[in-house]
């Protein structure tokens, strides 16, 4: 009995998942197409971007994490069958897209004052302006993608997300060919055009998600636009409640890694460029937990709507296992072929490449140590976010990461001359420690919760 229960569940997750898992798969090869770009571009040019990226991310990631409790409240209501509360959470998640943009915008589009303040190479600032530039006017249209995206998920409704996303791969793959490389009658941009044609995909992906929901018949009913200008103040500090949390631990996790690159900047050109090779391919494993990990919200908030304490117990650890075993297959991968894998982002041919190839070659080996745990890590967080239970991951973030992650990886690289090479080793402490904790905080809160069933 408890078998069939176990299998009906693992298959629900993945019919629910895959499209999810794809979809950010399919988000992050939006991003893989700049990087490899820019790869062609030069190291330096490779450098800029990661700086930008590594300085706008934790803002782009706290911000995705406040709007990325519309999903579980969502479920918790479609569960219930509350269809005002889905769109009074809907619509207030479009607010906090609005004003979360009106922040953000202003402070990344000064990239190379910030970059200077931590005083990193002066050429590598101006590059790294030149493509935020174009490229910080994305986040609009992204913020606002995603709280749609949530809304559709809660409903499993993930196809569209993936069929959306994939059209979006092909344009950002031309824009980039037409606009950095001066092709198709365009002028060479360089990383400008890199930014001009994230916002353009962006722009249009929202666009897109937004027709499909005022014209789909099971969303119509929603009125999501009809006085939007109306504002809900209780739902807007409902979600603002148990979403700053999560946007904090989100960001503590990004902040650490873009931390890293600062550092590893100090260190120099080619070592920022190994590690941004490096880090682009842990992102791409990393996006088969965090697929899955949105449907982990799903399963167990649904669960929690119902006061059912089996079903998201149950939910929670199918996703983590899944999260676990997806993780060994890529930490093999990454142990048996990475350099054929960093040579998809750096030419062996050109001699200029060579040390930045060797970094990332190091660098790789140190990702081994952390797969499981940074896999682990981020569908616990969903499972616990599943139950409301926010603050708690936060605060074992904030510790993992500034107080275990960086301070060793600052130790290691620096005061033992390890390096780069030091600096992922703090990467992989703060991640094994969150896991562990959140681990344990699921399986001890599940138990005690107050349901209807026990």
């Amino acid at each position: 009995m408890l078998r069939q229960k176990i299998l009906t569940e693992l298959y629900k997750t993945v019919t629910l998942a895959w499209p999810l898992v794809v979809a950010q798969l399919a988000v992050i090869a939006i991003n893989t197409t700049d990087v490899v770009m820019m790869g062609w571009l030069g190291p330096e040019y490779l450098a800029a971007g990661t700086l930008s990226t590594a300085i706008s991310h934790p803002i782009l990631l706290a911000v995705l994490g406040l709007l990325s409790v519309v999903t579980p409240l969502v479920a918790q209501n479609l569960s219930s069958r509350k269809f005002k509360e889905i769109r009074r959470t809907t619509r207030q998640g479009l607010w906090l897209a609005v004003l979360a943009s009106a922040i953000s915008v202003p402070i990344l589009i000064n990239m190379e004052f910030l970059i200077s303040v931590m005083q990193l190479d002066s050429s590598i600032a101006k590059l790294a302006q030149s493509y935020m530039d174009t490229a910080v006017w994305y986040l609009i249209p992204v913020f606002l993608f995603f709280v749609l995206r949530n809304l559709v998920s809660a409903h499993s409704d993930t196809k569209v997300i993936l069929n959306i996303t994939l059209l979006g791969i092909v344009l950002n793959g031309l824009g980039n060919y037409a606009l950095m490389f001066g092709n198709f009658g365009f002028p060479k941009m360089e990383l400008r055009g890199a930014g001009i044609s994230t916002t353009i995909v962006n722009t249009f992906m929202f666009l897109a998600l937004l027709f499909y929901v005022l014209k789909h018949p099971r969303y119509k009913r929603y009125y999501i636009l009809v006085r939007i200008y109306k504002p809900d103040w209780v739902i807007f500090k409902k979600i603002l409640k148990l979403g700053s949390p999560v946007g904090l631990m989100i960001a503590s996790e990004s902040g650490l890694f873009s931390a890293a690159a600062v550092l590893i900047g100090w260190l120099g050109t080619a070592e920022l460029a190994g590690h941004a090779v490096a880090l682009q391919i842990t992102a791409i494993a990393f996006m088969i937990p965090l697929g899955l990990s949105h449907a982990t919200t799903i399963r167990v908030g649904y669960g929690y709507g119902l006061q059912d304490r089996f079903k998201l117990t149950l939910a929670g650890w199918v996703s983590i296992g899944l999260a676990v075993g997806c993780m060994f297959g890529t930490l093999l991968l990454f142990y048996v072929i990475p350099e054929k894998l960093i040579h998809l982002f750096l030419d062996p041919s050109v001699a200029s490449n060579g040390p930045a190839i060797g970094f990332a070659l190091s660098y790789m080996f140190v990702v081994t140590l952390f797969q499981v745990a940074d896999g682990g890590q981020v569908v616990a967080a969903s499972a616990l976010r599943g139950i409301n239970d926010t603050k708690f991951p936060m605060y074992v973030a904030i510790i993992g990461y500034w107080v275990v992650g960086l301070p060793v990886g600052y130790l290691l690289g620096f005061n033992f001359g390890l390096r780069g090479v030091g600096v992922w080793l703090g990467l992989a402490a703060g991640l094994t420690f969150v896991a562990v904790v959140l681990f344990y905080r699921f399986w001890s809160l599940s138990r005690k919760l107050e349901l209807n069933q026990a």
